[in-house]
């Protein structure tokens, strides 16, 4: 089988896995720069030479992050490949990735927080930056709440991240005096916590 063949059947694959479409366009453009680089030659004609000398040529041109994916992209095909049984072995077995150093993450002062609280005009914005600022939650999980998500009681909130898993969460009075403001302002029978103008 040839390279451009097995990386079609390895993204058909990860589409019947439920993946992501940005990651499957992810794995697509990874696997043009790969059939690009190597040429559209045989899987079982591709050794660890072909490979490590494209991601020696790589490291040069990527961040060390987009490195890394790079070459977590060639283990994953070419594992794939050799559990189906298009290769007799796996030339990217050996294929390590390097140590990539940890970012500290930024914290916003008190300063810059009661900064972006002063920038929050209506009771939808402001309302919106305490349920962040107060659980964390990312943008994605809060499109998705509703008002049934939502426990006044306890001021806590069911969210839905990533791989559709559901989680708890929990506000503090602030958040709850304007998300109260912030409902009663409104005249729709939507049942979304957060809507736009154009949605109302």
């Amino acid at each position: 089988m040839l390279l451009s063949e097995a990386a079609k059947s390895y993204e058909a694959d990860k589409r019947i896995e439920d993946f992501s479409p940005q990651t499957l366009n992810a794995y697509s453009l990874q696997a043009k720069l790969l059939v690009n680089y190597i040429g559209n030659t045989k899987m079982n004609d591709i050794t660890i030479q072909h490979l490590k000398q494209y991601l020696a040529e790589s490291s040069n041109e990527l961040k060390p992050p987009e490195f890394v994916y790079r070459i977590r992209f060639i283990r994953s095909l070419f594992r794939w490949s050799h559990e189906e049984g298009i290769i007799d072995s796996n030339p990217a077995s050996k294929i390590k990735e390097p140590k990539v150093g940890k970012r500290i993450p930024k914290f916003l002062t008190e300063r810059e927080i009661e900064h972006l609280r002063d920038a929050c005009f209506t009771p939808m914005e402001k309302s919106l930056f305490e349920f962040m600022f107060s659980t964390g939650c990312r943008i994605g999980e809060i499109v998705t709440l509703d008002r049934n998500s939502i426990n006044w009681g306890s001021q806590a909130a069911i969210v839905r991240g990533k791989g559709d898993k559901e989680r708890e969460v929990y506000f503090n009075i602030r958040c709850d005096i304007w998300l109260m403001k912030y409902l009663n302002s409104r005249n729709d029978n939507d049942s979304a916590i957060f809507v736009t103008e154009r949605s109302t």
